[in-house]
């Protein structure tokens, strides 16, 4: 059995429909929901009498996180297929941008939501591209398309703040509520269902997971895994350009700041949730609770009265928590 993509010996091509026998078809990882359990509990034990507990103060968790949970969702298949994509905070300004000066021209809003995902598609397009015909690893060359879209979205309005004035738009795209659900949190449950449905159920979704899993391996039983690498950095983007428009409408709004303190976040969302840094393994729903723990953390800390700088030194432990856990469970 190949081990990468170096000399190996022949593997029997895999029949269609037939189930991949990768790790990443294990039960998803226990640790995450071990963690958010406690979490909450210590939470609402020291903090049961500031408000923690109260259905609104959840809501606010699951409006506040609702953005990084859907773009954990599209780290969650790049991260699958062996990438890693360091744009995606830069690709949330950039779509917001877009959207909301193509609104600001009066131009209908599926043509404004068109441009904007377009502009986040592309940016996913030319990161595969690169990583794929060029061979450079997709964390150097996510991390130049960085650099550009940021640059990008800088020169898009000059620095300045565009309103989304569109009321429809805000109301479908973040700020509105439908009874008594947030927009936000059907965009959020919606997201789930289609992502967690594509990596589990699709042969698209076991091709990703393949890839990840053994390169050299997928290749051999007949996966184009330059395709699905290049599919997997598109839908990672597309997920960041719909946190953008979101962002937009909620906020009512855009600047060329939204989205630059998510990547961290929705990178320790996805590897708390179970997905290995490796590749190979991946869970929608397990990225969906490690944007909630995420998330109830900041909220926690923010009520015992942590400032900012504390709340990320926090944070920042439970990157390194992740990554440790990634590296013991996923390390060949």
């Amino acid at each position: 059995m190949p081990t990468g993509d170096g000399a190996a010996t022949p593997v029997a091509p895999v029949r269609p429909g037939a189930r991949w026998r990768f790790a990443s078809v294990r039960p998803d990882n226990l640790i995450v929901y071990i963690g958010f359990l406690a979490i909450l509990a210590f939470f609402a034990i020291t903090l049961g009498d500031r408000g923690f507990l109260t259905p609104e103060n959840f809501a606010n968790i699951a409006r506040q996180t609702a953005m990084v949970s859907i773009m954990a969702f599209g780290m969650t298949f790049v991260l699958s297929s062996g990438e890693i994509d360091l744009s995606i905070g830069s690709v949330v300004a950039l779509s917001a941008l877009v959207v909301a000066v193509l609104l600001r021209a009066d131009l209908p809003i599926v043509v404004a939501v068109a441009g904007s995902l377009a502009a986040g598609l592309l940016v996913g397009l030319a990161n595969g591209l690169l990583t794929t015909r060029l061979r450079i690893p997709s964390f150097l060359v996510t991390l130049g398309t960085m650099t550009i879209v940021v640059g990008a979205a800088r020169v898009l309005t000059d620095l300045e703040p565009v309103p989304v004035t569109d009321r429809t738009f805000a109301f479908l795209f973040g700020s509105g509520t439908i009874g008594p659900v947030p927009v936000l949190l059907i965009w959020t449950a919606a997201a789930l269902v289609i992502f967690h449905v594509l990596l589990r159920r699709t042969p698209f979704g076991r091709q990703v997971l393949a890839t990840g899993g053994n390169r050299a391996a997928a290749r051999y039983s007949g996966i184009r895994t330059d395709r699905i690498k290049i599919a997997a950095l598109m839908l990672g983007a597309a997920t960041a350009a719909l946190a953008g428009m979101l962002y937009a409408g909620r906020l009512q709004g855009a600047r060329y700041t939204l989205g630059e303190d998510d990547l961290m976040t929705v990178i320790a969302a996805t590897v708390i949730g179970g997905t290995s840094l490796f590749g190979g393994r991946g869970s929608i729903v397990g990225a969906l609770v490690g944007s909630l723990l995420v998330g109830m953390l900041n909220n926690g800390l923010l009520l015992m009265g942590l400032s900012v700088s504390e709340q990320l030194i926090a944070r920042g432990a439970i990157i390194i928590a992740a990554v440790a856990l990634s590296l013991r469970e996923g390390a060949p």
